[in-house]
């Protein structure tokens, strides 16, 4: 396929965006559609990239990196892409998984003993992959102000938290948590979080621009300003009164009371202000605070579904067991459906779209960023974006360059 650069200036709301990448010519659907992107939704700044059979054939940026248009959103820039970390943190895990390290029914006390406290003792790793655990917020009293960004206080307030009701049994969307949970089990057996695994074992060796907390001077000069959407319904949730606390499982099973209680450990500023903050870029928050762009993205899904550049992470056996779907359950915490498999979402049209293959994995972002891979088609896909929405789905802007993919497969 003959390649070619991508250089235009679209004008839209009053302002110019410049745009610019590298495409495949087959794929001239896809930058139409990143185009129609910035002509006709509220697109600031954004990047989308698509690899197949280890190829990337479309890599795509551009628009601005910050809210006043004084910088560029360049071929480098990275942001925030929110729960796409929890994909790429599912895809480390069941890296372990593979390498024999950890046995998902086993019970997580196995691996880390002081978790076994307060009726834990039974909760199985297979339920902190597919959010069955019982533990999607932290109740207890044990945080201090700020602690949310403190790993080890966050551990320990983990283990002296109670089960909210019988574990293995209802979903419900373990926002912060899950990252958490997964991190120090990796950290028992292999000796690093996901952060350092990432660095170690994906990002490094794939050359991928994508981090999960430790973020250097350098690394971090690259992040764009992020635009968080408070009219999205785990946003507004802050804004809201507090609930009583409540006495029964029965009574933890409400998205109000859950989507409150997520923000309990977090500091009582604005999220933008939490999450243009350096400390957002070095904490490590595996479920929810990687930084990366589009480009790196795909790359870890094209060399999860394939190989790219030589690597590849899982092996086929390794994929189809990360991607057996556990369940179809309408999770509490944000009262959405997903199709769920071990650490990834499986698609689901409704609520997170991975165009026509219902066997493609992976995650979207509050906001609309994704990244998935397609198993039977080799596809890494990935868009980002620092403009975020508040629909309920990963958005149309996301949908229309997915659709333009497969129109030409």
């Amino acid at each position: 396929m003959a390649r070619a650069e991508f250089h235009e200036t679209i004008s839209a709301r009053g302002g110019d965006f410049p745009l610019h990448g590298r495409y495949d010519e087959a794929f001239r659907p896809v930058v139409d559609a990143f185009l129609a992107n910035f002509a006709e939704e509220d697109e600031l700044g954004a990047g989308c990239s698509v690899v197949v059979d280890g190829e990337t054939v479309v890599d795509l940026w551009g628009g601005w990196a910050r809210a006043d248009r004084s910088a560029e959103w360049d071929e480098h820039s990275t942001v925030c892409m929110m729960s796409v970390a929890k994909g790429v943190t599912g895809i480390a895990f069941n890296m372990c998984v593979a390498d024999g390290l950890i046995d998902i029914d086993k019970p997580v006390a196995h691996y880390w003993p002081e978790f076994a406290q307060n009726g834990k003792e039974d909760i199985l790793v297979r339920w902190c992959l597919d959010h069955r655990a019982a533990i999607p917020v932290l109740t207890t009293d044990t945080m201090y102000p700020g602690g949310f960004f403190d790993y080890d206080a966050y551990i320990r307030a983990l283990e002296v938290q109670e089960p909210l009701w019988q574990p293995g049994t209802r979903a419900a969307y373990h926002v912060h948590n899950q990252g958490f949970l997964l991190g120090e089990i990796m950290r028992r057996v292999t000796g690093m979080t996901v952060g350092p695994f990432l660095r170690q074992c994906v990002t490094g060796p794939l050359h991928a621009e994508y981090y999960i907390g430790g973020m250097d001077a350098e690394e971090q000069s690259h992040v764009a300003e992020v635009l968080p959407n408070t009219g999205a319904r785990l946003f507004a949730a802050k804004d809201t009164a507090m609930p009583d606390r409540p006495t029964t499982p029965e009574g933890w099973q409400d998205g109000v009371v859950l989507r409150k209680f997520a923000f309990l450990q977090n500091p009582n500023e604005p999220w933008h202000t939490t999450m243009n903050s350096p400390i957002w870029r070095t904490c490590e928050i595996a479920s929810g605070s990687g930084h990366g762009n589009a480009r790196g993205v795909a790359r870890i899904y094209g060399a999860t579904v394939g190989t790219v550049d030589g690597i590849s992470l899982l092996s086929r056996d390794a994929l189809e067991a990360m991607i057996t779907e556990q369940h179809n359950q309408t999770e509490l915490l944000q009262e959405r459906p997903y199709h769920q498999a071990l650490g990834v979402l499986l698609n689901t049209p409704e609520a997170v779209y991975m165009g026509p293959n219902m066997r493609s994995f992976g995650h979207h972002g509050l906001g609309g960023s994704i990244g998935f891979g397609d198993p039977d088609a080799r596809i890494g896909f990935s868009y980002c974006c620092n403009q975020m929405h508040a629909v309920g789905t990963n958005g149309p802007r996301a949908r229309r360059l997915i659709d333009a993919v497969y129109s030409v497969l």
